[in-house]
């Protein structure tokens, strides 16, 4: 029988899911420690964070960092790579700019017009990773978010963390990003996709393994000025994407990758479909009129 209970953490309401009733307080306290972890090294909210630590020393000398951090790190960097750079973590300015300094629950609705120039921004290429030596050098200026990437990596963390030391099947789900790990329950994993933005019908879909992301500009979202701005930075303009997409999911492989597809598509686009179809990644898109389309195989997949 599936059980399962949620914490907040993040900024954001994680669920843990088990496929055996009995073993959910041990996954529970499993997935706890490992996003409370991930949540004191990686924000970029906390000052005191080793990420945090690591954007004060820009434009200096190399820096020595936790395996932890270098791994959110690579996962960062692998998103990158994987979208050709849609998907960037040297937007740390950008969303800072933007008003996004505090968590989410914390940022102002309404406040006042921000002004906002295009600027593209540095690159995930500019980042210096040493594997050997395991440390980091950023460019003056930059600092990293590793926001678009580290709720979907800390998914498939603490996923693969429950099933590797309990031997259970378990869905974590981090405010939107599903990762799926060990025993897989009868009929697949049922996990919820809303039909329309802001609407109380869902779809609901069997994944037997790896990830759902969903990826949206309306949710984390506010008015400065008037004008509505959301938190999916362009890397090309530096400035909140411009795009007709409400909400993209997308399955993958993990969640890291699904999170990064769905993320890409926002910002890519009209053509963020075809994208999709040549990357063979099942995806939903709803617009932001509530039109739905479908990639990559989502009727069938899912």
């Amino acid at each position: 029988m599936l059980t399962g209970g949620s914490f907040a953490a993040m900024g954001t309401v994680n669920t843990v899911v088990v496929e055996d009733a009995m073993l959910l307080p041990q996954a529970m306290a499993v997935v706890q420690g490992e996003i409370g972890e991930i949540d004191r090294v990686c924000s970029r909210f906390r000052p005191d964070s080793e990420l945090s630590r690591l954007n004060d020393r820009c434009g200096g000398e190399e820096v020595a960092i936790s395996a932890l951090l270098e791994e959110a790190i690579v996962a960062a960097l692998q998103a990158a790579r994987m979208t050709g750079g849609l998907v960037d973590p040297t937007v740390g300015r950008c969303v800072q700019d933007i008003g996004y300094t505090v968590t989410f629950r914390d940022v102002p609705v309404e406040g006042p017009p921000l002004q906002l120039t295009v600027r593209p921004v540095a690159g995930w290429q500019a980042v210096e990773h040493n594997s050997t030596a395991h440390t980091i050098r950023l460019p003056a200026d930059v600092s990293l978010d590793l926001g678009a990437s580290g709720k979907a990596w800390a998914a498939d963390r603490a996923a693969s963390a429950v099933a590797g030391e309990l031997g259970v099947g378990v869905a974590v789900d981090c405010g939107g990003d599903v990762s799926i790990r060990g025993r897989v329950p009868e009929g697949g994993w049922p996990i919820r996709v809303a039909e329309r933005v802001g609407g109380d019908l869902w779809q609901d879909v069997a994944v037997s393994d790896g990830g759902l992301a969903t990826s949206g500009t309306m949710t984390r979202r506010w008015r400065r000025g008037g004008v509505d701005v959301h938190h999916i930075i362009d890397p090309a303009t530096g400035l909140p994407a411009r795009t007709p997409w409400a909400m993209v999911s997308v399955a993958a492989a993990t969640c890291l990758e699904a999170n990064a597809a769905a993320t890409a598509a926002i910002i890519m686009g009209r053509s963020a479909p075809d994208w999709l179809d040549a990357c063979s990644l099942p995806a939903r898109l709803v617009d932001r009129d509530g039109h739905v389309r479908f990639a990559g195989g989502w009727r069938q997949a899912c």
